[in-house]
């Protein structure tokens, strides 16, 4: 889709005195268009794009009018056209550019929304909220004395939220409050990234190696990550920071063997000061590496949450994902689990899988629930830059089929006694809805807030782990390590002295 902004009478955006931060304009209508017209790749043209053609194109204005600005929006879409339009007070978008950002974002993407929902005749369940973590903005209501009427009416009335999806956020956004209040200002989180798993699942992007052609990198992967893990730990006291929870994540951090996991979690006890660690999550992940002597491992680690992760109990869909594991495995492996006593087990589904169905799906969560997981994670397939999925994306069920099966999720939940405490968005996700992480009372994970919702800092250890530095005022400096492990492998000298050292942010 064509995309061009500009001010009255073609005039540059950046001369308009509004206080634009060069080059965002685009972002909040990419996304509103990626939500909208999924598909869509945005273009850029140096003229106004022909409104009287076929399309697609979109022509974006601002001007002033006395003490207000009025964005209009103007869409050409298979031969039909509409107009959107929004006006805000002026004078938040003549503060500096880092304010003026949310309001001119605001007012940019609802008037894009309002034309393209009058073209497409629906609105999407999130509305006009665009962006990777919709629980920031009731949030940040709350936090500053809002009520949750005042919460609720902003998702709804401002962004066209749906009242199911707006109580959803709150609900979330409530957790995120409770989490917040009992962290302690000294209080980080560890992140542990083993990126290996047995086969490479037909959904996922992530830096993971198929341990079929990578094997010989386990090993000195174990050792690199052993030597990061005494690095971090020695800037930890440095810095008197103090951990709060520890997530080894992935890959299948469960693909390494049951002497390598005990290595790297004999590392983090030996040069880690866990005295105040709550949480000890392992994502176990794959039924295929699950033995009992590595849940043994772990829980002689002190690790007191695993999950396993099916993504679903149908054979025909987990052949489709390119999973070697059957239904039957992932039972085989939940007694195991159940056996060695963990507290808190997680189990995860996506909605959405090649293969699957409404029955289909119904039919795996009402297994998983049987099986008395604590927390059920319900996610909605996203289409991976650099997925097998993205690359033939046939066979998938439609954005109708995922918000039925979403919705018997959110019944059958409550209904079992569970809460949503948090959840996140991604691009080009099924129908644009949600991941969301579901409970028992009590039995939420803190990682998983801290790290959705930005609480406080994340320390990643291992190959594709970012470092998120957090300080006192919201403000974040990222520090990533080579993605791939060999990489990782090659450069630990570096990424050692650099946890080490670590900057951390005051207070």
């Amino acid at each position: 889709m064509r995309l061009y902004f500009h001010g009255p009478e073609g005039a540059d955006l950046r001369q308009l005195g509004f206080g634009w931060a060069e080059g965002r304009w685009h972002y909040p209508v990419e996304q509103m268009m990626l939500t909208l017209f999924p598909g869509q790749k945005p273009e850029y043209p140096a003229a106004p794009p022909d409104l009287t053609g076929e399309g697609p194109a979109a022509d974006l204005t601002l001007e002033r009018a006395g003490d207000r600005v009025v964005f209009t929006a103007r869409i050409l879409w298979e031969g039909r056209r509409a107009e959107g339009r929004t006006d805000l007070p002026a004078a938040g978008l003549e503060a500096p550019p880092d304010r003026a950002y949310r309001p001119l974002s605001r007012g940019l993407k609802l008037s894009f929304y309002q034309a393209g929902t009058a073209l497409l005749g629906r609105e999407p369940a999130w509305g006009a909220l665009t962006g990777v973590r919709p629980v920031k903005l009731p949030t940040r209501i709350l936090a500053a004395g809002g009520t949750l009427e005042a919460a609720r009416a902003e998702l709804e009335e401002d962004y066209r939220v749906s009242p199911a999806r707006a109580g959803l956020a709150l609900d979330c956004a409530q957790a995120t409050l409770a989490v917040r209040e009992r962290l302690g200002p000294e209080e980080v989180s560890l992140y542990v990234g083993v990126p290996f798993c047995p086969t490479r699942c037909a959904y996922c992007s992530f830096v993971s190696a198929d341990v079929g052609r990578t094997l010989g990198l386990l090993e000195p992967y174990t050792q690199a990550l052993c030597r990061e893990v005494a690095a971090a730990g020695a800037g930890l006291r440095r810095a008197g920071r103090k951990v709060r929870s520890v997530y080894f994540g992935g890959g299948t951090p469960t693909t390494l063997s049951a002497d390598q996991l005990h290595r790297v979690m004999s590392a983090l006890e030996d040069h880690v000061d866990l005295s105040g660690c709550t949480e000890y999550t392992v994502e176990a992940g794959r039924p295929d590496t699950i033995t009992a002597e590595k849940l043994s491992v772990l829980r002689a680690h002190g690790c007191d949450r695993v999950s396993v992760n099916p993504q679903s109990m149908s054979p025909d869909v987990l052949r489709a994902i390119g999973r070697a594991h059957t239904p039957e495995d992932i039972l085989r492996a939940w007694d195991l689990v159940a056996q060695a006593g963990f507290p808190v087990r997680n189990m995860d589904l996506i909605a959405g899988l090649p293969a699957d169905s409404e029955a289909g799906f119904r039919d795996s969560l009402d297994r998983v629930l049987a099986l008395g997981a604590e927390n059920v994670t319900v996610h909605t397939l996203a289409l991976k830059k650099g997925s097998r999925l993205m690359l033939e994306g046939s066979g998938l069920p439609d954005g109708e089929a995922v918000a039925a099966m979403l919705d018997y999720a959110w019944q059958t939940l409550r209904r079992a006694g569970y809460v949503p405490y948090y959840l996140y968005r991604q691009k080009y996700m099924s129908g644009g809805f949600e991941n969301v992480g579901w409970c028992r009372p009590g039995t939420e994970s803190i990682y998983n807030i801290c790290m959705m919702e930005e609480l406080h800092s994340i320390l990643s250890l291992g190959s594709g782990g970012v470092t998120k530095l957090i300080s006192p005022g919201g403000g974040i400096t990222r520090l990533s390590n080579p993605k791939y492990p060999k990489e990782y492998i090659e450069h630990i000298d570096g990424i050692a002295a650099q946890k080490e050292c670590l900057d951390w942010p005051a207070g």
